[in-house]
């Protein structure tokens, strides 16, 4: 029987039998219930406030009135202006209290300012000497426009002498990521979102074990939010108890605060400085379909082999002296100028954080759709955009650009789901052909535009990846990825189905509902 111990996969049979299963669990209970007190007392302190009540009220409404009108005049996107004036309408007693408080806190502000402070020293060694490329040396065409974005208002140089491979699904990326991390001779860096014990994860652990024992220097980064159903509390122990080093990133708290939006949802992985991964594939059993939770598990991920490798070794070292904060000798972990390569065409890594006013992920994206003249495939585990997305969607479209986006069709929230779904109507009706992966879900994030360029990385069409999260890809100019990454879209149509107009006609009720949904997305 499906489901059933005995057909369970290994991993997920080992979380049900693990010890610390029991407080796992009351851990979850535990911040429920201090999250709930928290809310209850800050109410009944304002309602319960005896003959200052009608004082307290009349200034708390004012306040709110005042909040909404500085909303106004903020740089923040449109709809998270649009999301939290209508949050201040609907709850005036606590909507401007509320937003002041998630703006307000100095733990946010302080690890902007140490995010600074290690960008301005690590932003020149990404263009050390004999590894980054010149673009202005070569004639790239309608490549330009995103290499000069990235380069010069994100800061990421292009690289050549990179070899990429593609990887179509994550049981591929599993298989290589093994292969390479027994090659490692002077150290092993891992960041990532989820990472859950099971098959994937124990057979990586394994190697990552007998490594450190041989002196390679590991280090693990990975997200208390992404894991906090995942792992037990003091994992990061158990990890340096291994001698594995390791830093829990934003480590989850149970009070009311703006810094638990902010969550790492990168997945690198350095090998040397030499060899590095990234993509949608995180290091967790579904990931691979060990265990299936919402069908078959589709998505990818890109291997770099060469110069382009360091500087996804630099953006994880950054990351690990702002989340630990610490000091980096950056220097020492440079692999040194590297061998020619026979590769094809050039690489600009790029990393994407919340914390600037430099949007890169969402940038990059409306640059391809802007600069595309045949096509545009893509690929999201979620479609929740902005009016700016769907105008740049739309207008390719429209312009006669073959655009083509998939989707899951099983969904693994279904709120987010339905919210995907309401942006169905205009952009099918302006001519983007929308599908979903009939097989299960959908978690590639992938851009391929007219046989040149493309993106693999972290970053979902979603508010949280394009505003709230640190995220992290690959750009790729005429590599034989590129190639790759659009026949993999194409060997994936047959197992989709074509939304069309007469499959997703809304009744009244389901139109109000997704309409509700769309306004409070960016908060989602």
């Amino acid at each position: 029987m499906p489901g059933s111990p005995d057909t369970m996969p290994k991993g997920v049979k080992k979380l049900k039998d693990n010890k610390w299963y029991s407080a796992l669990l009351r851990r979850r209970l535990l911040v429920a219930l201090l999250l709930l007190i928290q809310l209850v007392a800050f109410v009944l302190t304002v309602i319960y406030s005896g003959r200052f009540y009608s004082v307290i009220t009349t200034t708390l409404t004012v306040i709110s009135l005042i909040t909404a009108l500085c909303i106004l005049t903020t740089d923040s996107a449109g709809p998270f202006k649009l999301t939290w004036i209508f949050v201040i309408l609907t709850v005036p007693l606590f909507g401007g209290v509320i937003y002041i408080w998630f703006k307000l806190q100095s733990h946010t502000r302080r690890f902007d300012r140490r995010l600074t402070q290690v960008r301005k020293y690590t932003s020149p060694m990404y263009s050390l000497p004999g590894e980054a490329y010149d673009p202005a040396c070569h004639a790239a065409g309608a490549h330009m426009p995103q290499v000069r974005y990235l380069e010069k208002h994100a800061g990421f140089p292009v690289y050549d002498n990179t070899e990429t491979e593609y990887y179509v699904s994550g049981e591929a990326k599993f298989e290589a990521l093994k292969r390479e991390l027994e090659k490692a001779e002077k150290y092993i860096f891992i960041e990532y979102f989820i990472i859950q014990e099971g098959v994937m994860w124990d057979a990586v652990l394994e190697i990552l074990k007998r490594k450190a024992a041989e002196g390679v220097e590991v280090r693990v980064i990975y997200d208390d939010m992404g894991c906090f159903l995942k792992l037990p509390k003091n994992y990061a122990k158990r990890l340096r108890d291994m001698g594995i080093k390791c830093i829990v990133f934003n480590p989850f708290r149970p009070v009311f605060t703006a810094i638990q939006n902010n969550r790492d949802h990168r997945k690198i992985v350095s090998i040397d400085g030499k060899v590095a991964f990234t993509g949608g594939v995180n290091l967790a059993d579904e990931y691979i379909n060990a265990c299936r939770k919402f069908g078959h598990w589709k998505d990818t991920a890109i291997l770099l082999r060469g110069s382009a490798a360091w500087s996804l070794t630099l953006m994880f070292l950054e990351m690990w002296a702002v989340a630990g904060n610490t000091a980096e000798e950056y220097d020492r972990f440079y692999p040194g100028d590297m061998p020619a390569l026979p590769a094809s065409g050039y690489v600009q890594p790029y990393c994407d954080s919340p914390m600037d006013r430099e949007n890169v992920s969402e940038q990059l994206y409306l640059s391809i759709l802007a600069h595309a003249h045949d096509y545009v495939y893509i690929c999201t585990p979620y479609l929740i955009i902005d009016e700016t997305m769907s105008s740049a969607l739309t207008l390719a479209a429209k312009s006669g650009v073959d655009v083509r986006i998939i989707t899951p069709h099983i969904p693994d929230k279904k709120v987010v789901h339905a919210t995907t779904r309401s942006h169905y109507n205009e952009l099918v009706s302006a001519g983007v052909r929308i599908y979903e992966y009939s097989k299960g879900f959908i978690h590639s994030k992938t851009f391929v535009c007219d046989d040149r360029i493309a993106t693999v990385g972290t970053a979902n069409l979603d508010f949280r990846s394009l505003y709230l999260h640190f995220e992290c890809g690959t750009c790729l100019y005429g590599c034989d990825s590129v190639a790759d990454i659009k026949q993999d879209f194409l060997d994936t149509l047959p197992s989709c189905i074509e939304m069309t107009p007469d499959q997703f006609k809304l009744t009244s009720r389901n139109r109000l509902l997704r309409a509700i949904l769309r306004l409070y997305s960016p908060l989602m």
